[in-house]
C-alpha cells in the first residue's frame, strides 16, 4: 500500500481544526446577529461563494485570495444597480458583527481548503484541451471531458466540467480516467489499469513509429513509472505528439512531450540521429557546392520545424543527437526533471508549516 500523503493528512488535520473553531463561535455568531440557526448563517453567507466569486475561470492562489474575491464579489453584488434587497441588508449585517466577520472568513477559508485541487489548478484553454498523438489512420486523441458531437461526428471538451476534472491534467490517471478517442467515432480505448495502459503505450503506439531509440526510452519510463508510489500522478510521456491536430497534412510530429500538470507548459524531446535528420542520400556526380546547398537546406528545414514547435504552439523541444542517444539513461534523466514536477507554490505546505511552529493543528 502507498504511503499517506503528508501534504494530504496535514491539511485534513488543519480543516478538521477549522471546523472545531466555527463550531465553537456558532453560538456567539448567532447570539450577536439574531439569525436562528446554523443553517439559516450558511444559506445567508457560506453557500454564496459560487455567486460571488468566478468559480469557472478564478485559479484562486490561497485561501485569502478566496476570501478577497468573495468580499470583492459581495460587495458589487450589493452595491449593484437592480440588486435583491438582502443583499445589502446581509452585508451591512456582516460590516456590523465582527463575530460573524470571524465565522465567516473561517468558514470560506475551509471551503478553500476542502476545494483546494479544484480551485487552484490552472486549467487549459479550450484550444489545449484536447491532444492528438499517433500517426495518420493510427491516431488517437487525449481530452478532459470528451463528449461525442453527433452532428459533426467529432470528439470535443464539455467545458463546463473541465474545472472538476479530478486527476491531474495530463497523467496516467488522466487517461485511465478518459481512455483514448478514435477521431470521427464514438468509440474510445479504455484501460482497467495502470499496466495496461502503460503495454498500449509501449507495444502499439511507440512501436508502431519503428524507431529502436523511442521504444527503448518508452521502456524505461514503463519501469520508472510503476515503481513509482502514486503511477497514477506521474505526467504522461506522450508520444508522436501532433502538434497541428488531426490535421491530416499535418507536418510534423514530436517523438516525445510532456506536459506539466500544474503550470501546463509544454516539453518536447526530439530524438534525432544523422541517419534520419541529416544523412544526404544520392550525391553522386554533385559537386560540393551543390552538396553544401543540400546540406544547409536541410538544416534549415529542421531548425525551422522546431521553431514552429515554439511560436505556434509554445512547444519548446530538446533535440538528442547521436552523441546523445548512445545512452539512452541520460536522455530519460532529462525527462526525469519534467516527469517529477513540483506541487505549485501557491499551495500550502502544512506538514512543514506545522513542523516549522512545532504543533499539531
Amino acid at each position: 500500500m502507498a504511503p499517506r500523503d503528508p501534504e494530504k493528512t496535514a491539511r485534513n488535520r488543519f480543516i478538521n481544526g477549522l471546523t472545531a473553531q466555527l463550531k465553537d463561535l456558532l453560538p456567539d455568531v448567532l447570539a450577536e446577529t439574531g439569525l436562528t440557526s446554523e443553517y439559516s448563517l450558511n444559506g445567508l453567507y457560506g453557500g454564496k461563494h459560487a455567486d460571488y466569486i468566478d468559480i469557472k475561470n478564478e485559479v484562486i492562489t490561497s485561501p485569502d485570495h478566496f476570501v478577497v474575491l468573495y468580499l470583492e464579489g459581495f460587495k458589487k453584488k450589493a452595491e449593484a444597480s437592480g440588486s435583491a434587497a438582502s443583499h445589502p441588508q446581509n452585508l451591512e449585517l456582516l460590516r456590523r458583527s465582527p463575530k460573524l466577520q470571524e465565522y465567516l472568513f473561517l468558514f470560506l477559508k475551509r471551503t478553500y481548503l476542502r476545494n483546494i485541487e479544484a480551485l487552484s489548478k490552472k486549467r487549459p484553454i479550450v484550444e489545449e484541451a484536447a491532444v492528438w498523438i499517433g500517426q495518420n489512420n493510427a491516431d488517437y486523441g487525449l481530452l478532459i471531458t470528451p463528449r461525442f458531437n453527433r452532428r459533426t461526428s467529432q470528439w470535443v471538451n464539455d467545458k463546463s466540467e473541465i474545472r472538476h476534472f479530478a486527476p491531474l491534467y495530463w497523467s496516467i490517471g488522466h487517461v485511465l480516467e478518459t481512455g483514448f478517442v478514435i477521431p470521427g467515432r464514438k468509440e474510445r480505448m479504455l484501460f482497467k489499469s495502470v499496466d495496461e495502459y502503460l503495454n498500449f503505450f509501449l507495444n502499439v503506439v511507440v512501436r508502431n513509429s519503428g524507431s529502436s531509440y523511442e521504444y527503448e526510452l518508452a521502456k524505461i519510463y514503463r519501469d520508472y513509472a510503476l515503481s513509482s508510489q502514486e503511477p497514477h500522478r506521474v505526467p504522461l510521456l506522450i508520444p508522436e505528439f501532433r502538434y497541428e491536430g488531426l490535421s491530416a497534412s499535418h507536418r510534423y510530429r514530436i517523438d516525445f512531450t510532456i506536459i506539466d500538470p500544474y503550470e501546463l507548459t509544454k516539453i518536447g524531446f526530439e530524438l534525432s540521429p544523422w541517419s534520419t535528420h541529416g544523412y544526404l542520400s544520392k550525391v553522386k556526380g554533385l559537386t560540393q557546392v551543390e552538396i553544401n546547398k543540400m546540406a544547409k537546406d536541410n538544416f534549415e528545414r529542421e531548425m525551422k520545424k522546431h521553431k514552429d514547435f515554439f511560436r505556434k504552439h509554445g512547444v519548446f523541444v530538446l533535440i538528442y543527437t547521436d552523441t546523445d542517444l548512445a545512452d539512452l539513461t541520460i536522455v530519460f534523466d532529462d525527462m526525469k526533471r519534467y516527469l517529477e514536477p513540483k506541487s505549485r507554490g501557491i499551495q500550502l505546505r502544512f506538514h512543514i508549516i506545522q513542523d516549522i511552529l512545532g504543533r499539531r493543528t
